[in-house]
């Protein structure tokens, strides 16, 4: 038998048995509300890049806050779904800003960075989050204890590097932070899947926990090529 011969079954591979209808189409929501986000968040980055305001990354930072903390409060339901979309579009957009001084940083070094941190972020957000999607209910919930006691051993270390001033302790925290977020996408991901499934479908604010696991995984995958970038240039010299 030539195994060239086999036709590849597309619409198996796109089948989520152990998911119910109403959740994949719950899901289908939150990707398509994650979609607008990231093109709301690269107009504000861009407006940042184009108009260079200084003080952009304390007030987006604020901003973005204060609709996060504004759409939290407003109640899922069907007469507050184009609110709650208008706040969510705000959100991103602000955080698109308060990535400017980083790309401003990346651009400055070495242009290229940014399209390849983004398309390295893409592909590992794709994956992993494939990898929440085919595997079995619950796999990966338990890794919520795990990631939230790496994140506070990384926001106590990044606190005293405030007076250690270590270079090498603010490398190790970015690439442990990579390995963390990339368990956040699996962990989120399935979790939103077990609150569609116990009947919260409040997928404005699914898409934020997403959206939040892709910027913060940009942003490190970022500074980590901008910063072999600058010991590649040093080498040189």
């Amino acid at each position: 038998m030539n195994i060239f011969d086999r036709k590849i079954n597309f619409d198996a591979l796109l089948k989520f048995s152990h998911i119910t209808p109403s959740t994949q189409q719950h899901l289908k929501k939150v990707y398509a509300s994650f979609a607008l986000c990231m093109f709301v968040a690269a107009a504000g980055a861009y407006v940042h890049v184009v108009t260079h305001f200084i003080q952009a990354g304390l007030l987006s930072a604020l901003g973005s806050l204060g609709l996060m903390i504004w759409l939290m409060a407003t109640p899922h339901s069907h007469e507050t779904e184009q609110k709650r979309l208008g706040l969510l579009a705000g959100f991103a957009f602000l955080t698109g800003v308060g990535l400017g001084p980083a790309l401003d940083l990346c651009i400055a070094i070495n242009p290229s960075i940014l399209p390849t941190a983004f398309l390295g972020t893409a592909m590992i957000f794709t994956c992993f989050t494939l990898s929440a999607l085919y595997a079995r209910r619950r796999s990966y919930l338990f890794l919520g204890g795990i990631l939230m006691s790496a994140m506070s051993l990384m926001l106590l270390s990044s606190l005293g590097n405030l007076f250690f001033r270590s270079i090498w302790l603010f490398q190790a925290n970015l690439y442990v932070g990579l390995v963390v977020m990339c368990g956040f996408v699996l962990f989120d991901t399935q979790l939103i899947i077990e609150k569609a499934e116990s009947g919260d479908k409040d997928y404005i604010w699914h898409c934020v926990d997403l959206f939040l696991d892709f910027v913060t995984l940009f942003r490190k995958l970022m500074m980590i090529l901008a910063m072999n970038e600058k010991d590649k240039k040093k080498e040189k010299k």
